[in-house]
């Protein structure tokens, strides 16, 4: 099984009863679940009470607890209201008998209406870019299992990726082209929850961009606190898109960023924002 078709039969969720939902996580030696994990799987719970007619154009989470990898989630739903527009849920991941997740999300029926968007910045195409193997290699025994481990989502940094950032210049932008390792079924919310579980893999690292470090120093903590995406328009999840990231603030212990995803033909389909903890455990040198 691959990687990708890994990540599909995770967000593919066992129902317990008509409101509750089991999800496992992948084997896959982390400390702790992926947050993109536990967004995409609470976002199909909520999907998978919703009808067919409406897609889903919001949701709103908070990552409560570290996961269990080791432990299936349970998600709860709740049927807030179903009106003839919009349809909102609210889904608890829970486990160990405690919320480790909140997310509401809504969902509306398709409808006309103006039409407006930001431009999508000037950068190369993926396919002029290295992968994230080609990208690495020079860190590969500082990665050591991390460099071979499979991936569902094949990722090419457009500028310095996280572990070259100690030698860049300070920056507020990283930009990101993303995509499934491979296709997809033609099924909108699938493509919706892989966009959830990929949006979390860069955006929290952009934080730290104006510092000059990244995720590998060991002086910090950092941990996902909410994340937030709209979706704009139809997209798939296993074809390019530009992830354009920027971090305006970061204070108290905390760091917000925000960003943009958009096609290959400049079609802005998702925006996103997350607030995270970055933490310092001892003074930095200097």
């Amino acid at each position: 099984m691959t990687a990708l078709e890994d990540l599909i039969e995770i967000l593919v969720l066992e129902p317990i009863e008509v409101n509750m939902f089991r999800g496992r996580s992948p084997d896959d030696d982390r400390q702790r679940v992926f947050g993109g994990q536990v967004a995409g799987q609470a976002l199909m719970a909520a999907v998978r009470t919703v009808d067919d007619d409406r897609r889903v154009h919001s949701l709103h989470s908070y990552f409560l607890r570290p996961g269990d990898p080791t432990t299936p989630i349970l998600y709860e739903v709740d049927r807030i209201r179903d009106g003839r527009s919009f349809t909102t849920r609210r889904v608890v991941a829970i486990q160990h008998g405690r919320a480790i997740f909140n997310l509401q999300a809504s969902f509306q029926v398709h409808e006309e209406g103006l039409e407006y968007q930001i431009p999508m910045p000037d950068v190369p195409p993926p396919e002029e870019l290295p992968n994230f193997e080609e990208r690495m290699a020079p860190y590969r025994e500082q990665l050591g299992a991390w460099y071979t481990r499979p991936r569902p989502i094949d990722m090419r940094y457009v500028d310095h990726a996280p572990i070259e950032r100690a030698r860049a210049a300070p920056d507020d932008r990283q930009r990101v082209w993303l995509k499934a390792d491979g296709p997809l079924p033609a099924d909108f919310h699938l493509h919706a929850c892989v966009a959830a579980y990929a949006s979390d893999m860069t955006l929290l690292d952009t934080t730290l961009l104006p510092h000059g470090v990244s995720w590998h120093d060991e002086a910090l903590m950092m941990a996902s606190l909410d994340h937030n995406m709209w979706f704009h328009r139809p997209f798939r999840a296993d074809e390019w898109l530009l992830f354009d990231q920027e971090t305006p603030s970061s204070c108290c212990a905390r760091g917000l960023a925000n960003g943009q995803m958009f096609t290959s033909d400049g079609t802005l389909v998702i925006s996103v924002s997350q607030e995270g903890l970055i933490r310092p455990l001892r003074p930095r040198d200097g």
